[in-house]
């Protein structure tokens, strides 16, 4: 049974839903209705099918919805039939409604509406019920389906605008009345109201819309406009209202800060005043509905600020601002503009693509890093067709007179008056002359350098002694050494690796700082994360201070900021702030302190105190709040900085004052990234850790800080903080950090709910834990013992027991004793020292690690004989070691875990890196070196058809343990030869791993993959690896509606690879919330049968495997352990090359050190099964399917000792939802992948079987479509299959297509096929290509000049590693991003080209977008620049711009000229016409290092040396360069 109401239960919130989804417009430029419009528009609809998701039922879609101009004639008909009549068209607004089934209920709500109407001077002219069809709906859908009713309204002489605001009047004053009787589970919505649009959507599928809905199947239903949704949600919970579109528009994607958004526009609506609302703004408010999605969220504010006055254009522009602070090239005029929105209004920020209309004009605009595809045509009957793909309409191309898209940050407007598309430079020109931002700017914004200088700064050494104040905040050696100290030294967050072994904050016996309770959230599935360092060109670290001021009527004084180029402030700078008394800006001082006294009760008292001060000093005209604790004494202890900030930042929010201060932070308790991080999420707009800059002081003074003066050290450490911020933020998806503050992006883990819910309020919490007085509590034991030990002049600061293990510290699960006995049982087959091993590890009653340790068997079931209980044999097939990969760690360890699993008949995972096809054969011994699993990250490394045809399991690393939403990076001295061999990259030279996959930024995006990788192989299992976050459960839903085969959650703690040191402790959430999550997610969402759970993050023991079983895993991933048994010492030094037991190095003379072997793994393996078998037996289990997601099972511990752990609430892990089927708890039922419906195996496979069968050739052409997706990919697998990673002979398979091509047109297709694609693609065509070749040039009807219009779509041949393409025409953003072996020839590119990219030949004959070559460390690009334009496009942190030398010429010309032959191409045409003066206007791109290598090699083999040995020495020079 499923949970049809989709409330609150367990781990899961309702709030933590996502969708994405494809989107869709039609409209006619000449404003001429038609039926043709809406027909168009409903296919359009039905072709986005795959875009859109549905959940345990295929006939309850998660939603489908058109918004069109509402058709008077039509409706004036329809009235006619109810009795009643319509006034002229524009002087009535009609309402569809959602009303209550029962009919006692609609009538007393329809007579609420009737009322409220004429309390507003209006009437309900009448009521229409709209006829619908049922047939084929789901029996979800259908009982979720309210009753659907149109209302008729007309107000007087009210016309136009004002109209539509009395009917916005009308419909905020019904939402709030009717709730107050009405019950919750009862529907109430207005899916619209408005005298010019009107919406049909509901819980349907594609098709079902056009069907469901008979109005609109009546040809005198008429609209110049139509926008289209096909809605893909993560979960299936029945929701009728959160079908798009909204009132104004429909989204695709996902707004990262809503959280703040919300709060921030909270904040603002005490100070609205409206001359366009008047006296009816009180009536409207609140503007948001918190209940809403996202997307209905950011429809709320935008249909405000519309009806407020601004342009829709104007709303759109504040809203989702370009990416002005770093555009270098942008006018001033434009510029100051958007400086002076960004004093009124943060970024809602986050990929998107929206599409706005009211119902005259229609819209759209994309995000300022261009994440989601937008794809229009203009057709010679003034007909503008804009989808998230092209050919969705097919249209013949003889009548398209333009392609284009939607470029980053990009708007364009549909004017019926005008009857054209306004071009983006066009309608924002109009709005940023509309008042003089740029004069305002300038007279009012101030920098800190404008703010006087403060005489009386406190220096470094004033106050309480250094080591004392230290003391009191918790510092100690080792957080000075290791984390604080290298932020100077090294200008990163400081690195470390092989997970996090400590317990929670919760679970901690030391007291802990309450930043420790708060785990950051991060991006995964849904949205991507950004690389902040490749594309800092979207970014934005500044910030400005100072009162908001009137956002409706804004003036030159909402200027009167100060701009910080960064929120962390040194000491003069909040010397200044704190005496600032410019006009407009003065400044209060709070103290952040309590009284010692008091104890720990006080904390309640000094906050309200603090509160009643704010208040104090805002009445009193202040705008600036410096939140202090410099007066910490022996009397007086301070408050914990996060709690004093979040606190009076939620006061100031219900008090209506929050946005007339900015609150400033003069700490001695903040150093570390994550602390800095949090207290911007929680309110705070700039930062002095005065406590930080006194340790460098000291630091210097003795002599522990050479190498820079005091003023270095502080310019070092706030760069690299807010670098570290900026990172954390990105790993979010959010570009910017002001669209962070207040976004309160994390998940505190043990604090109690009413802490939550005052003083940190809507923050996710759902392991409850400490109160207030324990947080208090914490904080005086810090501030106790540090006077006591100076009292007794024993003050000296603790030694740190963080990231080493240390005697008398918090416990380690990883120590001296624990990695001595598992060694020595795995080496000597010690059975008995296992037992002693996994005691150690288990038996958490003094000191808990985890969260399991909180937690018992019940063990009051009969049990059952040993025997009867499930093989080891039978248990070792759900064994699994991580995703390691080959370079992370050596040959040896990397093939013993192979050799091991495959032995047992487990799986072991490639990881990211690769593997060498020499392992996919047997050893002589019988031996198979072959990872089961190969895993596709976002690098792709060596990821061709031949890898993933030799794999029984594909899985997809969304996110790994040890950093979620991050990259990484492989310095060039690791990249030894034989790396760069298996990963088709050059020795010596780094490579990057992006932050996301860059053709997955959304969940159809994530399905999309899937299909491709199924169609790549459709014998292997495809699983998906997320990390345990907030809201996973509700990710893996959606995963399990992509069509995954199985899903992997890995716990934060876990993670072998090396990462910052802020992410392995603070970001994601242990696995057992995770799993826990997930499992009960699915079951509610009647999804769990389909898919296979896995867990992974420090299993060490076989009762740990038991507690993930009844969590709801059926299969176990182990990692760090393994490689414990295999020699690891936890030196963690895996990130320095220098592992001393030859694991975690590439070091041929620290391989010589490996001690381990496959037989120790093999024994591991049999102890954890046969542990497993003994509990089983114990609790009278046969099976572990009968197992799975018993929670019931489990108890919390009675006597745990600890206090903090005492309080810790794990009901919501306990959680067993459909408790009475177990089969609904079990994974292993097939998902329907399609791939036999699939052009492919329908026709081409057959076609093709000659070529593959007998070497004769192939050609044959086919028409294509849209929903023809990965054509070619299974006749490719075919080929790897049979014919290895030779595949056929060039061009054995010639195959022309023509039409508009569906996604990942010709994706990993191998040596021997030859595409053609005669017409266009969408994204992702060539993605993965492995030696084919494809073609794609315009249709020869076409008018069109293909060198100015696109022809391919986003992320074209990403991750290819050999091949062809040829591209008559433009392609999107991304193309040829991690390409490391392709030739490609295109006509024009747009932003962030040939990002990542390590190999291969590209030749752009056209123009960039911007940050082309951005991460770019191998191979070589040749750019037409006859304008000489391109260096400012370019990225040339890694690359130069060189000329061309006479070889370089002779292979770009014969690259041109097979361009030409292939195409046709008029522009190559015209450049090989004129060569002699057109090869001296291209430019070549090429990687410093990967230059230098080149070089070196080059030096080598004139000396004499064969070329593999001519690499090695190369590279062993380049790393004797290579800085430490």
């Amino acid at each position: 049974m499923l949970n049809q109401d989709g409330k609150n239960a367990g781990l899961y919130r309702a709030n933590f839903e996502h969708d994405n989804c494809g989107i869709g417009f039609l409209a006619n430029m000449k404003g001429v209705p038609s039926y043709t419009i809406v027909r168009s528009a409903l296919d359009l609809l039905c072709n986005l099918e795959h875009r859109g998701g549905a959940g345990a039922e295929a006939n309850s879609g998660d939603g489908a919805g058109i918004l069109l101009q509402i058709p008077h004639e039509f409706f004036a008909e329809e009235a006619q039939k109810q009795g009643f009549s319509l006034p002229a068209a524009g002087e009535y607004g009609v309402g569809m409604l959602f009303l209550p089934m029962d009919e006692d209920e609609r009538i007393a709500c329809k007579a609420e509406i009737s009322n409220i109407c004429a309390e507003e001077g209006a009437q309900t002219i009448g009521f229409r019920s709209v006829p619908v069809k049922e047939e084929g709906i789901g029996a979800i859908a259908l009982g979720a389906k309210p009753y659907i009713e149109q209302v008729f309204i007309q107000a007087g002489e009210k016309r136009d605008r004002e109209l539509e605001r009395k009917l916005y009047v009308i419909r905020k004053r019904a939402e709030k009345e009717v709730r107050t009787w009405l019950d919750e589970a009862q529907p109430f919505y207005f899916a619209s109201l408005s005298t010019q649009t009107i919406v049909y959507k509901g819980m349907l599928t594609t098709e079902q819309l056009g069907q469901f809905y008979v109005d609109l199947q009546d040809k005198q239903f008429k609209s110049t406009i139509a926008l289209v949704h096909s809605r893909f949600s993560t979960n299936t919970f029945p929701s009728w209202e959160r079908a798009h579109p909204n009132r104004y528009l429909m989204h695709n994607g996902e707004i990262n800060t809503i959280k703040g958004n919300v709060n921030w526009m909270h904040a603002r609506e005490s100070v609205f005043r409206s001359r366009a609302f008047g006296d009816d703004l009180e009536k409207v408010k609140p503007i948001i509905d918190g209940n809403g999605s996202d997307s209905a969220i950011f429809d709320n504010a935008f249909e405000f600020l519309t009806l407020s006055g601004r342009s829709m254009a104007h709303a759109a522009m504040m809203m989702i601002p370009e990416p002005w602070q770093n555009a270098h090239n942008m006018d001033e005029v434009k510029r100051s503009f958007y400086q002076f929105h960004s004093c009124l209004m943060e970024p809602w920020d986050g990929p998107t693509a929206i599409v706005f209309t009211d119902g005259n004009q229609v819209g759209a605009s994309l995000d300022r890093n261009g994440l989601r595809p937008s794809r229009y045509i203009v057709t010679e009957d003034d007909i503008v067709v804009m989808s998230s793909e092209v050919g969705v309409l097919p249209v013949a191309p003889e009548k398209i007179v333009q392609k284009s898209r939607l470029q980053p940050g990009q708007m364009l407007l549909v004017d019926p008056e005008e009857g054209r598309i306004l071009p983006d430079e066009e309608v924002k020109a109009d709005i940023v002359h509309e008042e003089p931002y740029e004069q305002w700017v300038n007279e009012q914004m101030l920098t800190l350098e404008d703010i006087r200088e403060n005489p009386d700064a406190p220096g470094v050494e004033d106050g309480e002694p250094i080591r004392l104040q230290q003391s009191v905040y918790g510092y100690t050696i080792e957080e000075i050494a290791k984390q604080i100290l290298p932020m100077v030294e090294e200008g990163t967050d400081p690195v470390g690796s092989m997970g996090y072994d400590n317990p929670l904050a919760v679970l901690a016996e030391k007291p802990q700082l309450l930043y420790n309770y708060f785990k950051q959230q991060f991006a995964q599935v849904t949205n991507p994360p950004v690389d902040v360092i490749r594309e800092e060109t979207v970014t934005a670290v500044g910030t400005t201070i100072g009162r908001e001021g009137d956002l409706l009527h804004p003036g030159p004084e909402n200027a009167r900021h100060i701009y910080l180029q960064t929120p962390i402030l040194n000491n003069e700078e909040m010397a200044k702030l704190r005496i600032c008394d410019a006009d407009g800006l003065h400044a209060s001082i709070l103290p952040m302190v309590f009284p010692v006294a008091d104890g720990a009760a006080g904390i309640d008292a000094a906050l309200e105190t603090l509160f009643a001060k704010a208040d104090e000093a805002i009445a009193d005209g202040s705008t600036l709040l410096v939140l202090s604790d410099r007066d910490v004494s022996s009397a007086w202890a301070p408050l914990p900085t996060l709690l004093a900030v979040s606190s009076l930042h939620h006061h100031l929010i219900r008090k209506g004052t929050r946005t007339r201060v900015s609150l400033l932070v003069e700490s001695g308790e903040p150093r570390e990234v994550h602390h800095l991080a949090l207290l911007l999420g929680y309110g705070a707009e700039a930062i002095n850790p005065y406590l930080v800059f006194a340790t460098f002081a000291d630091l210097i003074k003795n002599g522990e800080l050479s190498s820079y003066s005091y003023v270095e050290a502080v310019e070092r450490y706030i760069k690299t903080a807010t670098k570290g911020i900026m990172k954390v933020l990105s790993k979010m998806g959010i570009s910017t950090i002001q669209s962070y503050r207040g976004a309160q992006i994390f998940e505190a883990v043990g604090i109690d709910e009413n802490v939550i819910d005052r003083h940190f309020t809507w923050t996710e919490s759902r392991i409850g834990g400490i109160g207030l007085e324990m947080i208090a509590r914490e904080s005086l034991e810090r501030h106790q013992k540090a006077y006591e030990l100076l009292y007794y002049d024993e003050l000296s600061l603790e030694a740190g027991d963080d990231q080493q293990w240390r005697r008398g510290g918090e416990e380690h699960q990883y120590n001296p004793h624990t990695i001595h006995m598992l060694q020595q049982a795995c080496r000597t087959n010690d059975k008995d020292m296992f037992k002693h091993y996994s005691r150690a590890i288990d038996e958490q009653n003094d000191r808990q690690t985890t969260l399991r340790g909180l937690l018992t068997l019940k063990k009051d079931r009969p049990s059952v004989p040993l025997e009867d209980v499930e093989s080891v044999e039978e248990i070792f097939k759900r064994f699994k070691t991580g995703a390691m990969s080959f370079g992370s760690i050596s040959k040896e360890a990397h093939e013993a875990l192979a050799i091991a699993m495959n032995r047992i008949g487990g799986r072991s995972n490639t990881g990211e890196g690769g593997e060498d096809p020499d392992r996919f054969t047997r050893d002589e011994n019988g031996d198979l070196r072959r990872s089961a699993i190969k895993q596709v990250a976002s690098g792709r490394f060596g990821v061709t058809s031949h890898y993933l045809v030799n794999a029984d399991e594909i899985q997809i690393k969304i996110a790994q343990g040890a950093k979620p939403g991050e990259g990484g990076q492989l310095p060039g001295g690791k990249v030894y030869p034989w790396i760069a061999s298996v990963r088709g990259t050059t020795a010596g030279v780094g490579l990057i791993s992006p932050p996301p996959h860059h053709d997955i930024y959304s969940i159809e995006d994530l399905a999309q993959l899937i299909h491709d990788l199924k169609h790549a192989n459709p014998d292997a299992a495809i699983s998906v690896k997320l990390v345990s976050g907030t809201g996973v459960g509700t990710i893996a839903a959606g995963v399990a509606k992509g069509r995954a085969d199985g899903i992997v959650i890995s716990g934060y703690d876990g993670g072998t690879g090396a990462a910052a040191r802020t992410s392995i402790k603070h970001t994601g959430l242990p696995w057992e919330i995770g799993l826990a999550d997930t499992h009960q997610t699915l079951v509610m969402n009647g999804l769990r049968e389909r898919i296979r759970l896995e867990t992974d993050g420090k299993l060490m023991t076989g009762k740990d495997v038991i507690f993930a079983t009844l969590f709801g895993a059926e299969e176990y991933a182990f990692s760090t352990a393994p490689l414990v048994v295999i020699g690891c010492v936890m030196m963690r030094v895996c990130h320095m090359d220098t592992c001393p037991v030859g694991i975690a190095t590439q070091n041929p003379e620290l391989r010589k050190k490996f001690p381990g072997s496959a037989e120790q793994v093999v024994r591991f393996m049999t102890f954890i099964a046969e542990e497993m078998r003994e509990l089983m037996a114990e609790l009278g289990f046969k099976r572990i399917d009968d197992m799975i997601g018993r929670t019931d099972l489990l108890q919390q511990k009675a006597d745990i000792k600890n206090p903090k752990a005492r309080q810790v609430n794990v009901e919501p892990l306990l959680y067993r939802p459909n408790a009475d089927e177990q089969t609904a708890h079990v994974g292993g039922g097939q998902q329907q992948h399609l791939v036999a419906e699939s052009l492919d195996v329908e026709v081409l496979l057959d076609e093709c079987r000659p070529a593959i069968d007998k070497r004769r050739p192939v050609r044959e052409s086919f028409k294509v479509w849209s929903i023809n997706r990965a054509v070619g990919t299974v006749v490719g697998s075919t080929i790897s299959k049979k014919c290895g990673p030779d595949g056929l002979p060039e061009d054995m398979i010639d195959l022309t297509f023509t039409g508009s091509a569906g996604q990942s047109f010709g994706a990993f297709i191998p040596n021997g096929m030859t595409l053609r694609l005669i017409g266009d693609a969408n994204d992702y065509i060539g993605k993965g290509l492995s030696g084919g070749k494809i073609i794609a040039a315009p249709h020869p009807d076409t008018p069109l000049a293909a060198e100015d219009n696109i022809i391919v779509g986003n992320t074209a041949f990403y991750g290819a590693t050999s091949g062809e393409a040829y591209i008559s025409g433009i392609a999107g953003e991304r193309f040829g991003v991690r390409n490391s072996g392709a030739n490609v020839v295109v006509e024009g590119v747009g932003d962030h080209a040939l990002e990542y990219m390590t190999g291969g030949r590209v030749v752009v004959l056209g123009t960039t977008g911007k940050n082309f070559a951005a991460g770019m460390s191998g191979g070589i690009a040749y750019v037409y620049n006859p304008n000489h334009t391109f260096e400012h496009h370019c990225n040339q942190a890694l690359v130069e711009i060189d000329k061309l030398s006479d070889e370089d010429a002779k292979e770009l010309q014969t690259l041109i000229e097979q361009h030409v032959e292939y195409t046709n191409s008029s522009l190559g045409t015209r450049i090989l016409a004129d060569w002699p003066t057109a090869v001296t206007q291209f430019v070549k791109v090429i990687p410093t290092d990967y230059r230098k290598m080149l070089q070196a090699i080059e030096a080598s083999m004139a000396e004499g040396l064969p070329e593999d040995e001519a690499v090695m020495a190369a590279f062993e020079k380049g790393k004797q360069k290579e800085p430490v």
